[in-house]
């Protein structure tokens, strides 16, 4: 299991800091939340951010789009260095051809689902990303409380996964601590995102490894 800090809980004005810190505890990937005020209520993270923070880490830039149209936002993020481009499915109607678009940059695609969205509807583009992300919150705040119900959702979409012979990674979003990752783990999660638990706590190192033994069950 992969841990993603995500930065939207770490000290803004300390954000090569914090990053330097999860980087250092030996974890995979960064995640990097962009909001619009649109998509969602919440307002974040820009290609800027993204820039500024590359020149600090060499950790994999995981990069969460909620936002609206989010095909304006791909060229300027893929070159300010992020690595994984996320885009939910729920925000445009042309998700073939933003996905497409993210790959076309060179980067690696993720369609994100929200817990209301059946996994039906991802059905036709699951051969083309990298990673699927299923938010086991409503996205748009940090520290809210797991949702028990997308447990089975990521267990079916790991079937579906093995069924089609398809090797994208499956991560979550939401809620994960030392407990809810040992479920999610369970049910097929192969990348956890956590962001509260590590980036509240005075020992963000400790609840990293907290998470990594909770992932082995």
């Amino acid at each position: 299991m992969k841990i993603a800090p995500s930065i939207l809980s770490a000290d803004f004005a300390n954000l090569a800091h914090d990053v330097a810190i999860v980087e250092q505890a030996g974890v995979e990937y960064l995640h990097i939340d962009i909001m619009d005020g649109h998509f969602v209520e919440n307002l974040t993270f820009g290609a800027n951010v993204v820039k500024a923070l590359r020149k600090h880490s060499k950790l994999v830039f995981d990069c969460h789009l909620m936002v609206e149209t989010p095909e304006k936002y791909i060229a300027e993020l893929a070159m300010a260095g992020a690595d994984l481009i996320g885009v939910h499915i729920e925000a445009t109607p042309h998700i073939h051809r933003v996905l497409s678009q993210i790959k076309e940059a060179g980067v690696k695609a993720e369609v994100v689902i929200n817990p209301g969205t059946p996994l039906t509807a991802l059905m036709e583009i699951l051969p083309l990303v990298d990673q699927v992300l299923v938010m086991t919150v409503d996205p748009g705040f940090g520290g809210q409380a797991f949702i028990e119900s997308t447990v089975s959702k990521v267990a079916r979409l790991a079937q579906l996964k093995q069924e089609a012979g398809l090797d994208f990674e499956i991560e979550v979003d939401g809620g994960i601590n030392a407990e809810t990752i040992e479920q999610v783990a369970k049910a097929g999660a192969t990348v956890a995102v956590a962001g509260s638990y590590i980036f509240n706590a005075s020992d963000p190192v400790e609840q990293i490894k907290l998470l990594k033994q909770g992932a082995k069950g």
